[in-house]
């Protein structure tokens, strides 16, 4: 996932709503105010390509285990955890995705500051990920090895590296941020984003190192971002507001979760 992917899943974030189960997910665009955005971080982002280990060369055992993983996985086809993989495709709906593990649904109505900070932190997350994706340049697994995919085969999509996954670098710096926010919440919070990182490769389109490594890069953003004085102020504000929220807003529907929460418990490799 590029910069502007994710910037296009900041934008969306302002539209969205409440999850609705078995709708197909929604194309987002870059928005003007987005894509000018510069984040909390500039010059103080850490550099990711000197962090990360180096992505798996061809024949290694780490590339191994990849297109071994990759092959495995296709089975999943028609599954229910393939149908999660196909929603989790976009990115932009990662906070109505996490309804159940925050037990409310947020939206930019209620949670408006919630969704301003997650927004301006989006360019973080984009240059974290475009720069080790732009050197390593490794092909995504389907490009390399037969089988299906959970979403369309497009020219961006095949443009797009695969080492680290963007996606998961947004969905676990998300995940971090709202466990924070909702620190009794952390640990089914952070389950749903693992998954919604995991069914990338479920859906074929990432490498298990990628996914892997999509957290880490996440993992680092979201330690850069507490040194910085504007983000914390904002996550204050964004957890003054999520605290009323919780009290009024609401609630996913059980059933649908109990079937999330069965679907995320079980590994998907």
């Amino acid at each position: 996932m590029k910069i502007t992917t994710v910037l296009a899943a900041a934008a969306a974030l302002l539209t969205m709503g409440a999850a609705q189960p078995g709708t197909a997910p929604p194309t987002s665009e870059p928005m003007a105010s987005v894509a000018r955005a510069s984040g909390y971080l500039g010059a103080g982002l850490p550099d990711t390509y000197a962090i990360l280990p180096p992505a798996p060369a061809p024949g290694d055992p780490r590339d191994v285990a990849d297109r071994e993983v990759f092959r495995a996985t296709r089975t999943l086809q028609g599954t229910a955890r393939w149908t999660q993989a196909q929603n989790d495709a976009d990115q932009a709906g990662i906070v109505k995705d996490l309804a159940c593990a925050v037990g409310v649904e947020l939206t930019p109505q209620n949670a408006p500051r919630t969704f301003a900070l997650l927004r301006k932190l989006a360019p973080d997350v984009g240059r974290a990920t475009n720069l080790p994706k732009d050197i390593y340049k490794r092909p995504r697994p389907y490009l390399r090895d037969e089988g299906p995919i959970c979403v369309g085969r497009t020219a961006a999509l095949a443009a797009s590296p695969d080492y680290p996954s963007g996606h998961n670098t947004w969905a676990w710096t998300v995940g971090l941020i709202m466990a924070e926010l909702v620190p009794d919440r952390a640990t089914p919070i952070l389950v749903r984003a693992r998954a919604f990182g995991e069914n990338r490769l479920v859906c074929g389109v990432h490498s298990l190192s990628a996914v892997e490594m999509g957290q880490l890069n996440g993992s680092i953003v979201v330690a850069a971002l507490h040194g910085n004085p504007q983000f914390r102020s904002d996550l204050d504000a964004a957890r003054a507001e999520l605290a009323a929220v919780r009290r009024t807003g609401p609630r996913p529907d059980p059933a649908v979760c109990a079937r999330e929460a069965a679907l995320d418990a079980h590994s998907p490799f």
